[in-house]
Parts: structure tokens; sequence; C-alpha cells
């Protein structure tokens, strides 16, 4: 991830991304580069609008969220429904333990 953050870090600056500014980044962050990593993220990066895919990035989460009432997301809302459930029942079952501690039953009571 950090060459990546090195690659954004660079755009945000406006620095041309190549093998030397990325090497650059990294070094200076104390990072261990690994030549090959570098120019296999600059060769992947070449033809990439980065600002167009961190707003395409951005608007994607919306857009998922809105097609939760679908059939695709039903499995997830099952599963948070689930876990919701979960957590309600041993909500309840600590509350009974505490109910049963107020009626003075148990070893307490015989040591009086």
């Amino acid at each position: 991830m950090e060459y990546v953050y090195a690659a954004l870090i660079l755009n945000e600056t406006g620095e041309e991304i190549n093998e030397d500014n990325i090497t650059g980044v990294l070094e200076a962050a104390g990072v261990d580069v690994e030549e090959s990593r570098v120019k296999a993220l600059v060769a992947a990066l070449e033809d990439v609008d980065i600002e167009e895919a961190i707003e395409t990035a951005a608007a994607a989460p919306a857009a998922g969220a809105a097609a939760g009432g679908s059939d695709d997301g039903g499995d997830e809302a099952d599963e948070a429904d689930d876990e919701a459930d979960e957590a309600d029942a041993a909500e309840e079952e600590e509350d009974d333990d505490e109910d049963e501690g107020d009626g003075g039953e148990g070893l307490g009571e015989l040591f009086g």
C-alpha cells in the first residue's frame, strides 16, 4: 500500500509519477524499496487519470448504499440484522444475570 500512497502523494503535490520520484518518497518514509514493485506501479499508472479514479472511488460507496434495498444486498442486510439480534440477546442475558443477583439468592445467602 505504501507504494500506492507514494503515487498519491506525488499526484497531490503535482509531481510526475515516475520511478525516481516514487523511490524518493518511499525512501524518505523509511521503506525498503523494491525496484520491481516501483516499475510495476509506474507501468500500471501510465494511462490512469488518478483524479478521475479518486472521484469514481469516492462515488462508488454512495451508489452501493442506495442499492441496499435490492435483491443483491439482501444477504448483507440479513447478516446485519442477525448481528443486531445477537447483540440484543446478549444484552438481555446480561440484564437477566443482574436481575438474579437482586433477589438475594445464590451463594451470598449462605453466608448471610
